[in-house]
């Protein structure tokens, strides 16, 4: 089953005033009516002069669901944390892809039958390892490197804001691959959505 690639923000912690009030934490100020007015910038101060720490308290969560490809490149970014679904544990039975929509439509045929019948090949060879005397254990582990970079898979990632900030300054360039880039700004939608981190993207730009 041919399928987008895609983003969910499954949870948030903090904002604007979370990084304020971390920054103010070194001059013992808080976030008052007084104050509040200040916040913006306060943070274009912070980012402009690369007093990143404050960024880092907040956390933001997402559901992605890309081709193996993709994922690879989140998995670069050791400043995140990412939980993948795992075709050593479980069959991977929805056999959901990924094809660019830049191809020709004749080639996004051909490639689809390719994928199509290299996830029917897939399960096949899990039968077929069992039938041979190996576990199921270590047939759905081993048959999984039939698989194309096409194929996708479900994972969470969570960054704090700063870290956040320097994935998108990487993969939401017009040198990074395009797949990564629209999962850039897919979850940089979906963070403005919240409301509450405004004037942080507004400080870096963004």
């Amino acid at each position: 089953m041919r399928e987008q690639n895609l983003v969910e923000l499954i949870d948030f912690v903090g904002g604007d005033h979370a990084h304020a009030r971390a920054a103010w934490a070194s001059t013992n100020q808080e976030i008052s009516e007084e104050t509040k007015h200040r916040i913006p910038g306060l943070l274009r101060y912070l980012a402009l002069n690369h007093h990143d720490t404050p960024f880092e308290h907040s956390m933001l969560s997402f559901r992605v669901q890309s081709d193996i490809a993709t994922h690879i490149h989140l998995l670069k970014h050791r400043t995140l944390s990412i939980n993948s679904e795992s075709a050593r544990y479980k069959e991977l039975k929805r056999d959901s892809y990924y094809i660019p929509e830049d191809w020709p439509e004749s080639l996004q045929e051909s490639a689809s039958n390719l994928v199509q019948a290299a996830q029917r090949t897939y399960h096949l060879f899990i039968k077929d390892l069992e039938a041979s005397g190996l576990s199921r254990a270590r047939a759905k582990e081993s048959a999984r490197f039939l698989l194309p970079y096409a194929n996708q898979l479900r994972y969470v990632v969570t960054f704090n804001f700063r870290n956040f900030v320097h994935f998108y300054q990487l993969r939401a360039s017009e040198h990074a691959q395009i797949e990564v880039r629209e999962i850039a700004h897919q979850m940089r939608q979906l963070i403005k959505n919240t409301g509450q981190f405004n004037e942080s993207l507004l400080a870096f730009s963004l």
